[in-house]
């Protein structure tokens, strides 16, 4: 089975040649234990308490209330053992780990447009956290592909619908 369809968005996997990885930046893997967190002590409750009210209701042979509440059951208990599996086995890449002296995996780098003044800031994630709009592209895009390993000063070329765009790194922070 390919976990990689099933994780989460913070969740970063790196293919090696023994094992594919799991790696969470920080942020990521504090937004996973808060998951958890509310799925355990808010959601199993609420559950709970919609199969009660579905018992009370008598025959349960043909009781769409009590069937809905239970496959929300499995669905809610399957969730919650994913992200334990997944919390236990994941690394975590600190603030600590990482790079400013090149692009990394929760690096943030400021890029130039070559020719022009136009910059734009990034924070290179894993493919399920990214998030155009925030600001977050995933290593394996086309501009997180070419930034990976590079340093300020470096010029990237990235392939865009309108043809070749040439950037220059600014900046690489936490």
């Amino acid at each position: 089975m390919d976990k990689s369809k099933s994780l989460p968005k913070d969740v970063i996997t790196i293919e090696t040649e023994a094992t594919k990885e799991i790696i969470l930046t920080e942020e990521g893997h504090k937004n996973l234990l808060s998951e958890l967190e509310e799925l355990k002590n808010v959601k199993r409750r609420e559950i709970a308490e919609r199969l009660r009210n579905a018992i009370s209701y008598g025959d349960l042979t043909e009781n769409s209330e009590y069937d809905d509440a239970k496959n929300e059951q499995a669905r809610l208990e399957h969730r919650i053992d994913q992200l334990e599996t997944l919390l236990a086995e994941a690394r975590v890449i600190t603030r600590r780990q990482v790079k400013t002296k090149e692009v990394g995996i929760g690096s943030v780098v400021e890029i130039r447009q070559v020719g022009t003044n136009k910059k734009q800031v990034y924070k290179i994630v894993g493919p399920m956290e990214a998030d155009p709009e925030k600001r977050m592209i995933s290593y394996k895009s086309p501009v997180g592909k070419n930034l990976l390993g590079k340093k300020v000063g470096d010029i990237i070329t990235v392939q865009a619908p309108a043809g070749e765009a040439r950037f220059r790194i600014v900046s690489i922070t936490k």
